[in-house]
C-alpha cells in the first residue's frame, strides 16, 4: 500500500515508516499540518493516512475534516495522547475512521491497518487469476496450483504496482513512488533491478513484462 504519515515527532514517525517500510509498503512523512494537507490536495490519493492530532499549522482534525469536505475517502488513522471519550469522539466525527492513544505498540498499529484495510470496499474481486498464477488481494499472495509463489518484498510491491495497472505502461517515477514513497532519492538502477528478477520469476507463469525505452514498462499475460 502507499501510505502517507503526517506526524510532528519525527522519531515517531520516522520509527512508523521504517516498520511499514519493512512490510513492502510505500510511506511518504511530513512533519506539518499545512504540508500534509498541500501532498494530499495535490498528490494521487493514498491507501491509507497516519495523521497525529496536534501538528503544527493546520492541527490533525481541521486537516481530516478539509479533506473528507473535499470528497477524500481514504481510510485515516487518528494519532493522539488525549484518550479520554470526548477526545476519540471529535477524532472520529471530524472524519477519522480510527483513533490510536500514544505511546502505543507498532504491532498494535499493523493490525488496526489490517483491520481497516478489511473493511474497504472494493469492487475488484480477492481471488484472481493471471497468466497461470492466482493472486489474493487480501492476504497479497500469489500462488500456483495451490502452492505459494514466495516474493520479496520490494519485488511483490513491483508486480502489485504493475498488476494495478495492467496492459499500461508504468514510469520508473511511478514505481519508485510506490516502493519508497514521493520523492525518495532512489536511483533507476534500483527499479530495473528488481524489475529484472520480477522478470524471471514470473516468465515461467505466462507473465510478460515489457520494456519501452525512456517509458518504463508494462506488464500482461502472455499470448503464447
Amino acid at each position: 500500500m502507499r501510505i502517507v504519515i503526517i506526524e510532528d515527532n519525527q522519531t515517531l514517525a520516522e520509527g512508523m515508516g521504517h516498520v511499514l517500510r519493512d512490510d513492502g509498503h510505500s510511506v511518504d512523512i511530513l512533519f506539518d499540518g499545512q504540508e500534509g494537507l498541500d501532498f494530499l490536495k495535490t498528490e494521487d490519493d493514498p491507501d491509507l493516512i497516519i495523521l497525529d492530532i496536534n501538528l503544527p499549522s493546520v492541527d490533525g482534525l481541521s486537516l481530516i475534516s478539509t479533506l473528507r469536505k473535499g470528497g477524500l475517502n481514504t481510510p485515516c488513522i487518528c494519532l493522539s495522547a488525549l484518550g479520554e471519550t470526548d477526545d476519540r469522539i471529535a477524532g472520529l466525527d471530524a472524519g477519522g475512521d480510527d483513533y490510536l492513544v500514544k505511546p502505543f505498540e507498532m504491532a498494535e498499529l499493523k493490525a488496526r491497518i489490517r483491520a481497516l484495510m478489511r473493511r474497504r470496499p472494493s469492487t475488484a474481486r480477492q481471488d484472481e487469476a493471471f497468466g497461470r498464477l492466482n493472486y489474493d488481494r487480501a492476504t497479497r499472495l500469489l500462488s500456483h496450483d495451490g502452492q505459494p509463489l514466495a516474493l520479496p518484498k520490494k519485488e511483490l510491491a513491483t508486480f502489485e504496482c504493475l498488476y494495478d495497472r495492467v496492459d499500461q505502461m508504468v514510469s520508473k517515477a511511478t514505481l519508485a513512488s510506490h516502493l519508497y514513497g514521493t520523492g525518495a532519492d532512489v536511483e533507476e538502477k534500483v527499479v530495473e533491478v528488481y524489475i529484472s528478477r520480477l522478470r524471471k520469476r514470473l516468465s515461467a507463469f505466462g507473465i510478460e513484462i515489457h520494456t519501452a525505452r525512456g517509458l518504463g514498462y508494462m506488464i500482461k499475460e502472455s499470448s503464447s
